[in-house]
């Protein structure tokens, strides 16, 4: 069970990445468009972003919500509490890994989960 819950996770967050991959080649492939050398400079009717997007903060939350989208009822209930308790788990590893205790350490594991 415990795979499924990673592989559910990870597959969500692979989701999300290539998704803001492609659509930063999507822009790139866009902003390059070709002119003719014998052409006049072209006016500029829409102005573009020339910043590199920033990408969205996702949380475990998040992941967990997307990953158990598809199920209903009572499944999808219990898919979003093993999610939770694995992201629960997962940041206080990373607390303890840090060398964070005390009230920093209850604060790091709210913000890594996202809540």
């Amino acid at each position: 069970m415990k795979i499924l819950i990673a592989f559910l996770v990870v597959s969500a967050c692979s989701i999300m990445l290539a998704s803001v991959a492609f659509s930063e080649s999507a822009t790139t492939s866009q902003t390059t468009a070709t002119v003719p050398q014998t052409a006049a400079p072209p006016t500029p009717v829409i102005s573009t972003n020339s910043a590199a997007p920033v990408p969205v903060a996702t949380s475990k939350r998040m992941a967990c919500s997307g990953a158990s989208q598809k199920l209903t009822g009572q499944d999808r209930s219990d898919q979003m509490q093993l999610c939770m308790a694995q992201a629960r788990l997962d940041c206080l590893k990373q607390a303890i890994d840090q060398k964070i205790v005390g009230p920093e350490r209850q604060e790091f594991v709210r913000s890594c989960i996202g809540d």
